[in-house]
């Protein structure tokens, strides 16, 4: 299977550590749901801070090794690496009709990695 529209997009925009390019990818109501937040992070404002600051954080280390498709949803398997813990997780991508982003859902582990993945994103959501 080809790699859908989305998810070559977002490669695109993770690979070149480029948040500017989550305003076309983005739909206006995409939510966002993060492995440290237990609330759902409603609208694009949200979820363009949080995936900006995901791109801040991982994106130097980050290397996607396997993904999933379906006709509007991907789950894509990845790793990276935070003060010498590697860090494996999950993306699960959910579009619309027209291509944009309308979930993005991230799991993270292990405990160890998910807690210095949070305080480097509370950092970076600060600044």
């Amino acid at each position: 299977m080809t790699t859908p529209a989305p998810v070559a997009a977002w490669h695109a925009l993770a690979e070149a550590r480029d948040p500017s390019q989550l305003d076309a990818l983005l739909a206006d109501d995409c939510t966002f749901h993060s492995p440290a937040v237990h609330r759902t992070q409603e609208g694009k404002a949200l979820t363009t801070a949080y995936l900006s600051a995901a791109i801040a954080v991982l994106g130097p280390t980050l290397t996607y090794v396997r993904e999933w498709y379906a006709e509007d949803s991907a789950v894509l398997e990845f790793r990276a690496e935070l003060d010498g813990i590697t860090v494996h997780g999950v993306d699960m991508l959910t579009w619309g009709s027209d291509g944009r982003l309308v979930d993005f859902t991230v799991m993270v582990r292990p405990f160890k990695g998910l807690t210095t993945l949070m305080e480097k994103m509370a950092a970076q959501l600060a600044g």
